[in-house]
Order: C-alpha cells, then sequence, then structure tokens
C-alpha cells in the first residue's frame, strides 16, 4: 500500500483550512484524520498547529 499523494507543495495556508483544522482538533479527531479532511499532508498540519498553538490530541 502506498502513501496518499499531494499534488500540492508549500501552499499557504487558507483561512477556511486553518478554521476547518482548530475545529476538527477541539473535536478530538486525529492527525491523519484532519490532514485527509483537510486535504494536506500530516506534517504540513502538525507544522501549523505547531506554530499557531493548536493541541492535536494523539490516538492510541
Amino acid at each position: 500500500m502506498g502513501k496518499d499523494v499531494f499534488e500540492r507543495h508549500k501552499q499557504p495556508w487558507k483561512s477556511d483550512e486553518a478554521g476547518t483544522l482548530r475545529t476538527l482538533a477541539g473535536k478530538g479527531k486525529g492527525l491523519k484524520e484532519i490532514a485527509r479532511a483537510i486535504n494536506r499532508s500530516e506534517e504540513s498540519v502538525k507544522d501549523f498547529a505547531k506554530k499557531n498553538g493548536i493541541e492535536i490530541l494523539k490516538k492510541r
């Protein structure tokens, strides 16, 4: 099984993507689920969340 391929590289974050990230993180969603919902890589989501003080819960 291959990884998901993302066509976008180094694209600036839009306000609706940031809002969706905050909403899903607030609902306790995991990194993978959030990344798929906004069509961003997990690494991109993790970096953006860290820079903006958004806590993403780790799924067990």
